[in-house]
């Protein structure tokens, strides 16, 4: 497979994380230390034994991008990239983590003095560096953001729930050590070497509840009232093999802002320093000429022993995405309506990014995928991959934002100017209904096989290496490019009830 080869400059920070990332790598993935170093301790009278590497699984940071707001525009393209060197800072300190255990086993404090310590000096200068380009760019910067400076070590089994989970500042008293709890797996990784996906990610599709959902985003806005038509565009399944570890929205001007490779359909020139008018004057995927859109999401590999084009470099095999990467079989592209009314017209270059690469660590709140399984579809989860059977497909489906602030293409979390339709259908006050972007992809993969507590050739979507491959961590980004004709040809079709294409 190809990927994306525009050249790009690489900065000081991109180069430091490759070389930790290579001194990371063995057998194609990210080095997952798979053994364990005994601690006794005498707990109520009982001697214990627990595995360090269970413990201290992944590094918690606060999310500091989604805590910031009213940026000026003129600052936000080094906010940006202030955050992303944050996030390969996380990065470098997670395989310091992965490497190190037999050296944690021996030391208590080792998690807390080397690896917390130090990554928390080094978050605390870059949020300074944010406060002051926005207050020199005429804004007001939050004069708490210093709280979110400190990160903790915690277990694979522990999942934060709906938020910061405190605001991240244990300071690792206990280097992250958090009481017996080792992985029901019994394992740090699969079998493979590579951090997750473990058996608990799994639940066989029969075990779901029918109905049972338990995202609180992504509903649908199309029902039986309102602007009850729908357009779908046809823009492959990346046949062009575009892929890169970019991210547009988040990252601009970055290299391998995203740390994890992404499938590309619609617009052909889009990585990382695409500008509107590149975005504007590429080819696309799509059968229709006038949807120059960009629509990407994280590949999804079969972890299998392929070594993919990437297995060696950042936001693939060095960053521990690892294995045969799985192009959708098909993916629907849908533009519906609004239970409430008729829809208006996108702006051009409008960026939506839904659901968040970092759940596991940031907790659910903008979680929204969900996995099926063809033929099973009214039972979705979004926190597991669905076993499916014999001849079932895996689907993986998601409803973006569809209400807007009628004034902006973007915000300084990338979230703001969009928000879901509310439990009715309708947009909260200040915001109106625009087509709402609902993608659907289903991919024949075989099934894999769960025993002892451990997963084989299992299937995982690419992360951010702290974030251990979890399915809650799914998403999907969207750059709006159509044409003003075929944006309100859209309109149109929708408002009048059609079915269009």
């Amino acid at each position: 497979m190809g990927r994306n080869t525009r050249k790009r400059r690489t900065p000081l920070a991109t180069k430091i994380v490759a070389g930790a990332a290579a001194l990371a790598v063995g057998g194609g993935g990210l080095v997952w230390a798979n053994f364990y170093a005994s601690a006794h301790e005498d707990h109520g009278g009982h001697n214990r034994t627990r595995s360090a590497g269970a413990q201290v699984a992944t590094i918690d940071c606060p999310d500091v991008g989604q805590k910031i707001r009213d940026v000026p525009d003129r600052a936000r393209g080094e906010v940006d990239g202030e955050l992303a060197t944050m996030d390969s800072q996380i990065t470098n300190a997670y395989q310091r983590l992965a490497t190190t255990r037999r050296a944690q086993a021996g030391d208590a404090q080792f998690v807390q003095n080397t690896i917390l310590g130090p990554l928390k000096d080094r978050r605390k200068a870059i949020i300074d560096r944010i406060q002051l380009e926005i207050n020199r760019a005429g804004g007001k910067a939050d004069d708490n953001l210093d709280e979110l400076a400190g990160c903790q070590g915690r277990p694979a089994d522990q999942q934060n729930g709906g938020g910061q989970n405190g605001g991240g500042q244990d300071d690792g008293q206990n280097g992250g050590q958090n009481g017996d709890g080792q992985d029901q797996e019994g394992n740090d990784d699969n079998g493979n070497g590579v951090a997750g996906p473990v058996a608990e990610d799994f639940v066989d599709i029969n075990d779901v509840q029918p109905n049972s959902r338990n995202s609180r985003n992504g509903l649908a806005a199309d029902g039986d009232g309102g602007s009850t038509g729908s357009f779908t565009t046809d823009c492959g399944v990346n046949e062009n093999n575009l892929f890169n570890s970019d991210n547009l929205i988040a990252a601009p001007g970055v290299d391998n802002g995203a740390h994890h490779t992404h499938d590309y359909v619609g617009n052909q020139d889009n990585d990382a320093f695409s500008s509107d008018e590149d975005l504007a004057n590429a080819d696309t995927s799509c059968q229709n000429q006038g949807d120059k859109s960009t629509y990407y999401w994280p590949v999804l590999r079969l972890q299998d022993g392929t070594q993919e084009f990437d297995a060696n470099d950042q936001g693939g095999g060095a960053e521990g995405n690892i294995g045969k990467i799985l192009k959708p079989a098909e993916a629907q592209i849908r533009f519906v309506g609004s239970r409430q009314g008729d829809v208006v017209a996108m702006p051009k270059f409008l960026r939506v990014i839904t659901g968040d690469a970092k759940s596991f660590t940031n907790g659910d709140a903008n979680a929204n995928t969900s996995w099926s399984c063809s033929g099973f579809e009214d039972r979705q989860v979004t926190d597991k991959y669905p076993l499916c059977p014999d001849g079932s497909q895996v689907l993986r489906t998601v409803n973006f934002q569809s209400c807007w602030d009628g004034q902006n293409i973007d915000s300084a979390n990338h979230r703001d100017h969009m928000a879901f339709v509310q439990e009715d259908g309708s947009c909260a006050n200040g915001f109106q209904a625009v087509p709402q972007l609902q993608i659907r992809l289903a991919y024949d993969i075989p099934t894999p096989t769960v025993e002892n507590g451990q997963v084989q050739n299992p299937y995982a979507v690419d992360s951010f290496p702290e974030q251990l491959h979890k399915p809650i961590t799914d998403h999907n980004d969207f750059i709006n490019v159509m044409d003003e004709d075929l944006m309100n040809e859209v309109v149109d079709c929708i408002n009048r009830g059609e079915d269009c294409q």
